[in-house]
């Protein structure tokens, strides 16, 4: 399984590679300035739909909109700032001088198996997304994986598929829980 994930990443890395490539051939007088994204004469020209309505436009005033999943960007905000805590900790005994080797080394392991944790996690909420979920949030400590998916209802073969595909993707989760969340707030 993992031998093929990896053909995926790869087989997907290199055709990204070549489209760019080929766009560069064919077309080099084109620079990309990333910059102009953020311009002024940009920012004027874009139209935001959805953020404000037609009588708070005309005034300059916009109204707040709350994302469907708000709970959920909460719950990823609080983990990030733990997560962030953490690297921050660690950082900080790698950059250390009276840490020995040995710990800044189990230091630097950690960092890497939090980030390696973090990109897991985000790939198995875009896959809980694509099976018809608006919006999901992964946590995993350990062998525990938590799964919070937003739904009305949560059907027990719902549930089973949701633990089918996090226990194929992500080795040693042994415990894994699927919640579901109607609430949007």
């Amino acid at each position: 399984m993992r031998v093929r994930r990896r053909t995926v990443w790869f087989m997907t890395l290199l055709s990204l590679v070549a489209v760019i490539s080929v766009y560069y051939l064919v077309d080099p007088a084109k620079q990309f300035n990333g910059l102009t994204i953020f311009s002024d004469d940009t920012l004027q020209q874009t139209a935001i739909t959805g953020v404000t309505d037609q009588e708070a436009s005309k005034q300059g005033v916009t109204t707040e909109v709350s994302s469907p999943s708000h709970m959920f960007e909460e719950m990823r905000m609080q983990v990030s700032d733990e997560r962030s805590q953490l690297r921050q900790q660690l950082t900080q005994k790698i950059a250390s001088e009276e840490a020995t080797a040995e710990e800044k080394n189990k230091a630097f392991n950690e960092i890497d198996g939090l980030i390696k944790q973090e990109s897991a996690e985000a790939m198995l909420e875009m896959l809980v997304k694509s099976l018809g979920y608006s919006d999901a949030f992964v946590r995993a400590e350990g062998e525990k994986v938590s799964v919070t998916v937003m739904a009305e209802e949560l059907s027990k073969s719902q549930a089973n598929e949701i633990i089918y595909l996090v226990r194929s993707e992500w080795e040693g989760a042994n415990d894994v829980q699927v919640k579901f969340s109607a609430n949007n707030y």
